[in-house]
């Protein structure tokens, strides 16, 4: 994920200026160890500044090191410091960009067990805040406490020595925590949603959003996950974007669904991010008159960088996929480009080829197969089949002809159907040349056509009972028992 020019912030709150001269080393200011901890605690760090990071590959590591620089470096250029001393802030704080770094792993420990990478938004939507109440906690000594990170000794000491004719004065108001400061802004983002103006009118962007046909409520939740939302302004930022989703063929009725799944998007600049990673989607294959269904499928598709599009699209090449399952998979799978391509995807792959199962067909038929937790799903259905007496062979041959059979689940699904099969006329074989048999519903197709044709006294192949539309079904019930007669 590297930190890509194209994604500007969406509003960063403004803070007390702070210049250069404020802002520079060795102030006359005490730093409280307590709220050192208070923070370090927050962010799974211990004082020391040992971090337990997530096992994540190098490259993704050294991609997120690099997206938090880039917040990192915005932040201090907000704060009123040139580019010069921003980049020399930056190349002497490693150490707190590590911090950052396992910050982003705490917030989204979900995301990782999943192995699914996160997009420059959300990278940026959970460390902000967090820069804030750094900002709030340790005002114009910040950039001792970045350059020094986790030492904070050295940065008391350096206080100190400067501090000759004023005393040293502690605030005797207490410190509010990250998650008070946190809850604090949800408040405050709230409170404008309901927020009627002289003429008693509700703010421009949320009586909007009520003309699309968003509830109140779906409003509220959308502000409480991603405050920011709050402060977007109508004609700048949320106006263009609907407009140019509708554009591209999305449905109005469709709209606060996309909306509701990822607000940031109404952050992104059309010009700089939106409009050129629809186009770049376009040049790899992505069909034009399809924009609309994997918009509505996965709208974070649009949030991520090019570099994360291409790293996933190779990776597509690379198992030896045409030009045309590519933009396939794109079309029918997108959320395939939210997974880490080392973390996630690989494994996979070197699973399945661990059983000789055809990774190109499986990743064209199935791509959501590769989502899954090799622990969790793909070896207990492994060992389903293998307990049933099915070789190693034939599940690979199953899996490669009908890739979606890893995707169900085993109490729900495959013991259920195969219990029933059990108790029909058909061989374990008929299920290595129709594995589709486990995508039909039991209630609804496998049990009342199976009766249907054991009413009428005649036997079908798995795979014409099941495959065949109604009339054609019953056309050749009625061809087999005239044969019969």
């Amino acid at each position: 994920m590297k930190a890509s020019p194209c994604f500007r912030p969406c509003r960063i709150p403004c803070f007390a200026p702070m210049t250069e001269a404020t802002l520079m080393p060795r102030t006359k200011y005490k730093l409280s160890q307590k709220s050192f901890v208070s923070l370090a605690k927050h962010a799974e760090v211990e004082v020391n500044g040992s971090m337990s990071l997530p096992l994540v590959s190098p490259t993704l590591l050294a991609s997120e090191k690099e997206e938090a620089k880039a917040v990192l470096t915005l932040f201090l250029k907000r704060q009123g410091l040139s580019n010069a001393v921003a980049a020399r802030t930056i190349n002497k704080s490693d150490a707190f960009v590590d911090h950052l770094v396992s910050h982003l792993h705490s917030v989204y420990k979900s995301r990782y067990v999943v192995g699914r990478e996160l997009t420059t938004l959300e990278i940026r939507d959970a460390l902000v805040p967090y820069l804030e109440a750094f900002h709030d906690e340790y005002g114009p000594i910040l950039v001792d406490v970045f350059e020094n990170f986790p030492d904070v000794s050295s940065v008391k000491e350096s206080s100190e020595e400067n501090t000759t004719k004023q005393p040293v004065i502690e605030s005797s108001t207490p410190i509010a925590s990250l998650d008070s400061a946190a809850e604090s802004k949800k408040a405050k983002a709230l409170a404008r949603v309901n927020a009627f103006n002289s003429t008693g009118k509700l703010p421009p962007h949320i009586a909007y959003l009520l003309e699309l046909g968003m509830d109140m409520q779906t409003i509220k939740e959308i502000i409480r996950k991603f405050p920011s939302f709050a402060y977007y302004s109508l004609d700048g930022k949320i106006k263009p974007v609907v407009e140019y989703l509708l554009s591209l063929g999305v449905s109005k009725e469709d709209i606060p669904n996309i909306i509701s799944k990822r607000p940031q998007l109404c952050g992104i600049s059309l010009t700089e991010n939106l409009i050129p990673t629809m186009a770049f989607l376009e040049d790899l294959g992505v069909d034009k008159r399809q924009w609309a269904k994997v918009i509505c499928r996965f709208p974070a598709l649009l949030t991520y960088s090019r570099h994360k599009l291409k790293s996933t699209v190779d990776f597509l090449y690379e198992m030896g996929l045409s030009g045309e399952h590519v933009s396939k998979v794109l079309t029918r799978y997108p959320n395939i480009i939210s997974y880490s391509v080392e973390n996630k995807l690989r494994p996979v792959v070197k699973y399945f080829r661990s059983l000789d199962i055809d990774v190109s067909a499986i990743l064209y038929r199935s791509p959501q197969a590769f989502g899954l937790s090799i622990e969790e799903n793909l070896k207990p259905a492994t060992d389903f089949f293998l307990e049933k007496g099915f070789s190693s062979e034939e599940i690979a041959t199953m899996a490669s002809r009908y890739g979606a059979l890893y995707t169900f689940s085993l109490s729900d699904n495959l013991t259920l159907k195969w219990e029933f099969f059990l108790t029909m006329v058909y061989p374990r074989p008929e299920l290595v040349k129709f594995p589709q048999y486990f995508g039909y519903s039991l209630e609804d197709r496998i049990k009342p056509r199976y009766e249907t044709m054991q009413n009428c006294g005649v036997k079908l192949l798995l795979n014409q009972m099941l495959s065949l539309s109604k009339d054609d079904f019953l056309k050749l019930l009625e061809k087999k028992m005239q044969r019969k007669i």
